[in-house]
């Protein structure tokens, strides 16, 4: 699992991922004949309409991507039906690496040939690192929610998720609320998947558990003390779970989000009967963002790239691996979404929250101040 990925949520209305119509679909841009530069596009129109941006990004025949693991919301098949489409070699650096570590690359490789094309960010580091994105608009940048998108392009939401709580269920009996993580029963078997102040799944399994807890996306701090309880009965495991710890029984019980611990239930069945439950009272949700490394070394592949995860196909590989993308709404209205995928979703209930920037930069500075403090001893 992407254990150092730091990922924060943008705004929106919860009604929105959940398949409520959040506008009419607009038609793509079109094209033109004016042919300009690849590393300066902001749309296919620039370079001449898709056929050229294809033939260019062809032409290039590399795309740079970086901390996209395969097993995180389907990126494994993604990245093949992108290479077997156009024929062009993707080099996947980093699979396990965090946000920041997507912008460090991006820093320390610029001008070489190695450095990544293109981001898939946390919004609090996608935000911070705007002047180092490209503004670049898809054929379907109008069919994405306002709220979802800078107005330029120069980042937009992806797909998202639910915090959630895998469990290996011939361990552990069935939790229902967050507080049951603290019985006898779950003694030195719950995981977080990453460091709360680095991951986004710890980030937001903290403010799972503050909604768990009686707190807030306003008052993070009922999360961090839910964990230093956790820890001190015992129940906390000091171990950031991956497919392999669930399947060795290492990890019997996983905070993580919904579409990760779903991707396992099918991976495993036959031989762990891992089951997921997002907890009713405490619906933890967030978007992922996209974004063109302004000195790609690629950059008609880059933004092909770009074209290819919000055309139908791509949305419908990242619904493959049990995530929102973020025109399934529009999909779903138009017919182009896949049925059997969408039925296959994880199964909410209650009412979501979507914390807002300001609440995760706050919460982010309550965790980074406590979290050691709490965990300490």
């Amino acid at each position: 699992m992407r254990t150092l990925r730091m990922r924060a949520a943008v705004s929106v209305a919860g009604a929105c991922l959940l398949l409520a119509a959040c506008g009419t679909p607009s038609a793509p841009p079109a094209e033109n004949k004016t042919t300009g530069s690849a590393a300066t596009a902001k749309s296919a129109a620039d370079l001449g309409g898709m056929n050229a941006l294809v033939d260019a990004a062809k032409k290039e025949g590399k795309l740079n991507v970086i901390a996209l693991p395969p097993d995180w919301a389907n990126y494994g098949e993604i990245i093949k039906a992108f290479q077997t489409k156009y024929g062009i070699t993707i080099d996947s650096a980093q699979p396990d690496a965090n946000s920041q570590d997507e912008i460090n690359a991006a820093n320390q490789l610029k001008g070489q040939d190695r450095a990544p094309d293109v981001f898939d960010l946390g919004a609090n580091v996608a935000i911070a690192n705007t002047s180092i994105f490209a503004p670049y608009k898809v054929a379907s940048f109008g069919d994405i929610p306002a709220n979802l998108k800078d107005p330029e392009g120069t980042w937009v939401s992806d797909y998202a998720g639910f915090m959630s709580i895998g469990y290996d269920s011939s361990k552990v009996p069935a939790p229902k609320t967050v507080q049951d993580l603290l019985k006898p029963e779950y003694k030195g078997k719950v995981a977080l998947n990453g460091d709360p102040t680095q991951a986004s799944a710890g980030f937001h399994g903290v403010m799972m558990a503050s909604l768990g807890n009686g707190g807030s996306a306003d008052d993070i701090s009922k999360g961090v003390d839910f964990f230093k309880q956790l820890k001190a009965a015992g129940n906390l495991l000091p171990v950031d779970p991956t497919p392999a710890t669930i399947a060795s029984g290492q990890t019997p019980v996983v905070i993580d989000w919904d579409y990760l611990n779903v991707a396992q239930t099918n991976a495993l069945k036959g031989k762990i009967d891992w089951k997921v439950v997002v907890p009713e009272n405490a619906v933890v949700g967030a978007y992922y963002i996209q974004a063109v490394n302004k000195d790609a070394p690629h950059p008609a592949a880059a933004r092909l790239w770009e074209e290819f995860l919000y055309s139908a196909e791509g949305h419908n590989l990242w619904l493959k691996g049990y995530a929102r993308p973020v025109l399934l709404s529009s999909m779903v209205s138009d017919g182009s979404a896949t049925a059997d995928l969408v039925a296959a979703l994880p199964k909410v209930d209650g009412e979501p929250t979507f914390p807002t920037s300001a609440q995760n930069d706050s919460a982010k500075a309550t965790i980074v101040a406590n979290w050691a403090k709490a965990l300490a001893g």
